[in-house]
């Protein structure tokens, strides 16, 4: 068990608190406040933040915040700041289908040292502390342990798509070669990416810049304390190059995504 008063302890129950008002609240009518064109939040991404946000001020009231919703607090500067996603999977939320997240991560400096993510209706919480990547169920941690034998990856369809055209996510899903290998998955929350961690999933693949990303540091940092290939798009560290991200269980999965994403590069020159 992890220690009480640690910072990864502190994501967790975070993490926990926010999945908490997210199950209290599914199902209910849900005001929507709109955010840019076909996105939005509900009163439930609201409270699930505002739920968060109590315990992480209460708990560490030096350090910096940055919120889905409620943007970034704190001194500016801060060596210490969290990211916050409430509800990742809000549009899957809304239409009452479950698969979505909740997101805690501590960035210290460059690095994220502290992570979870919490998956409301499945009780568990994968957490990370930067070395150990485990998944707690019923008050026991259990080790990650990655697999490619699922041979599922999940591709994120979601805009936006800076790398276009030269690459598009939604063509991997016309490759011949990706159909011969693999069977998509579109989940349309990180909760996928913890699952890379997992062994539920071969491989995760999606565009953007994802730097401070509320919605993936955590997910990100579980994969490689748990030993997957994290790369970005183009095979690059993370954070340079052409962004994006590509995490995979093994190497021999990661090579066929970039030859694939590769592929597409070379037939559009």
């Amino acid at each position: 068990m992890l220690k009480a008063g640690t910072d990864v302890e502190l994501a967790v129950s975070a993490a926990q608190a926010g999945a908490a008002v997210v199950r209290r609240m599914y199902g209910e009518p849900l005001a929507r406040f709109e955010k840019s064109a076909g996105d939005f939040a509900t009163a439930a991404d609201l409270a699930a933040e505002k739920a968060i946000l109590d315990l992480l001020r209460t708990a560490r009231p030096d350090d910096a915040v940055l919120g889905e919703e409620s943007g970034r607090t704190g001194t500016d500067g801060a060596e210490r700041m969290w990211l916050v996603d409430p509800l990742c999977g809000t549009l899957n939320y809304a239409v009452r289908n479950m698969l979505v997240a909740v997101n805690v991560a501590l960035r210290v400096g460059s690095q994220i040292t502290a992570a979870a993510s919490a998956d409301p209706f499945n009780d568990e919480v994968f957490w990370t502390d930067g070395e150990r990547a485990c998944v707690r169920r019923d008050g026991a941690d259990a080790e990650l342990t990655p697999s490619p034998d699922s041979h599922l990856v999940d591709v994120n369809l979601d805009p936006p798509f800076p790398n276009a055209p030269r690459f598009r996510a939604v063509r991997l899903l016309a490759d011949a070669e990706f159909a011969e290998r693999f069977r998509p998955r579109v989940v349309s929350t990180t909760l996928a990416v913890a699952w890379v961690a997992a062994g539920r999933r071969a491989a995760y693949v999606t565009d953007g810049h994802l730097r401070d990303s509320v919605h993936f540091a955590g997910g990100i940092a579980l994969c490689q304390a748990a030993g997957c290939v994290v790369t970005g798009i183009d095979g690059r560290p993370l954070h340079t190059g052409a962004g994006g991200l590509v995490v995979a269980a093994d190497p021999e999965t990661h090579a066929a995504l970039l030859k694939m994403i590769g592929n597409q590069v070379s037939s559009d020159r």
